[in-house]
């Protein structure tokens, strides 16, 4: 008489057994090689905590204490009292007190404040002989979502603030004007704010991608010895991969730039020259950084997590989705050491505001010294790996 087929050692049971230790030798496997992957791992628990912090704490979408320049041409009580409530709305913060409208409209232009107010000579005499006067406010509207609630909270506020000093009549009516002009983008269309921005972010991501996996690739397929052997300079070698790159870029800021004009009506408002500098600043930038990262991973995999782990606070931080002046200052302090964000602001100065080289030339040097060090640290990574 046979012995049933579960006690058969090739039976039901015996070949459930191995299926369960082949797959435990399996996970055991990639764990072992997790373990030894510190990079991937750390990406693993890096990118949710990222996120988490980036979401929770640094994005803001009602921006408030936004950078506010002031031009009082008296300094009174109604001045004063319409100042007062501007700062108590949280909406305004005012941080330069101008001479002149033309220095005004010079800080809008650099992006240093985002509105402008101000109150004409001669404003409380109008009101109480019943004139009403006009109390202008420009906001730069190239961020839409940044100026829009501060702008609808005005006339509220302003009018509270009067009626204390009774120059609000019994119906309630103001007895002054609020004119608001919404600088560079009067419509407030979403699209010129966001096309320029996506030149930059979509410069980011392929620019760093393609360097990131430059050396780890050539030492994947083994070519790097032969490289190697060549008499040619790190710092060669170096350039010689990132300006076929820097061509590829250009190209695609052309079509990005073409499509933005010809789909979207964006404007080209400042020097076509100065745009194609800032862009190639940018674009070289990137790939040093890119670059950087080639050198520090092992495998094309972690140059391409690391590209993420860096690209993602940049789409974040940089003020491409958010108002960059609505987030705390420490996320303020990362933002700026982020490429993207000088680049939005010198090609969406560039493309909507007109801006010049005197409007610019901070974030340009800014962005040069950034292109600086991450070129210098690729050479200096890519020596190690020499070595």
């Amino acid at each position: 008489m046979s012995a049933p087929d579960h006690a058969h050692p090739h039976g039901p049971v015996a070949h459930a057994l191995g299926v369960v230790r082949r797959i435990s030798a399996m996970i055991v496997k990639e764990f072992i090689q997790l373990r030894r992957d510190r990079v991937t791992f750390a990406t693993m628990i890096m990118i949710p905590l990222l996120q988490l912090i980036l979401f929770g704490y640094a994005i803001n979408t009602t921006p408030r204490h936004l950078p506010t320049a002031v031009f009082a041409h008296e300094n009174n009580e109604i001045s004063r009292a319409i100042l007062a409530a501007l700062r108590n709305t949280a909406f305004f913060a005012f941080v330069r007190e101008v001479q002149s409208a033309d220095e005004a409209e010079h800080l809008i232009r650099a992006g240093d404040v985002l509105f402008f107010v101000e109150i004409p000579a001669g404003f409380e005499r109008s009101l109480r002989r019943g004139e009403k006067p006009q109390l202008l406010v420009a906001a730069d509207a190239t961020d839409p979502v940044g100026s829009a609630n501060a702008l609808a909270a005005l006339s509220g506020v302003v009018g509270t603030a009067l009626a204390r000093e009774r120059f609000v009549d019994a119906a309630g009516a103001a007895a002054f004007e609020i004119v608001q002009h919404r600088r560079y983008n009067p419509a407030g269309t979403s699209q010129l704010n966001i096309v320029p921005g996506l030149l930059g972010t979509i410069l980011t991501m392929t620019m760093l991608i393609f360097t990131a996996l430059s050396v780890t690739r050539e030492i994947e397929r083994g070519t790097m010895e032969s490289l190697l052997s060549m008499p040619i300079h790190p710092v060669e070698i170096m350039l010689g991969k990132i300006v076929p790159y820097v061509a590829v870029g250009i190209l695609q800021a052309v079509l990005i730039l073409s499509a933005g004009m010809i789909l979207f009506g964006v404007p080209v408002e400042g020097s076509p020259w100065m745009l194609a500098a800032a862009t190639l600043l940018f674009i070289t930038t990137n790939l040093s950084i890119g670059y950087t990262f080639s050198t520090l991973a092992q495998n094309q995999l972690q140059a391409v997590q690391m590209s993420f782990m860096f690209f993602l606070p940049s789409i974040l931080l940089s003020g491409f989705m958010f108002p960059f002046s609505g987030m705390p200052l420490w996320a303020q302090w990362v933002g700026e050491v982020l490429p993207l964000t000088h680049f939005l602001r010198m090609v969406r100065g560039i493309l909507l505001k007109g801006s010049d080289f005197a409007d610019l030339r901070g974030d340009a040097a800014a962005l040069f010294a950034l292109m600086l060090v991450a070129m210098g640290i690729a050479v200096a990574r890519f020596r190690q790996t020499l070595d």
